[in-house]
């Protein structure tokens, strides 16, 4: 996994993974090596992106729609969940492209 960037606004270019309503939608994706994601909270409340295997976490995402975006440079499943809500959690599926 490499680089990680926050901002507000749009999403960027990848795929796009929501927080909203304490969850991640979709809870589980699939993507290529190389690939983007992108999570957006829509909540009114602040979350992170914390991955289990401690190689990435994002900043607090502090409401409205900010964004934090991964690149995924190695296969793997990675589980991840918000240091702020441990019931919120979700898996990226990484496959070689």
């Amino acid at each position: 996994m490499s680089a990680t960037s926050v901002a507000t606004g749009a999403s960027a270019a990848g795929t796009a993974v929501s927080i909203e309503n304490f969850a991640y939608a979709p809870a589980t994706i699939a993507v290529k090596t190389g690939a983007s994601v992108t999570w957006t909270n829509n909540d009114e409340e602040p979350h992170t992106v914390t991955f289990e295997d401690g190689q990435a976490r994002s900043p607090v995402l502090s409401p409205p729609n900010v964004t934090f975006t991964y690149t995924f440079t190695h296969a793997g499943t990675f589980t991840c969940h918000c240091s702020i809500h441990a019931y919120m959690t979700g898996t990226v599926a990484v496959t070689d492209g």
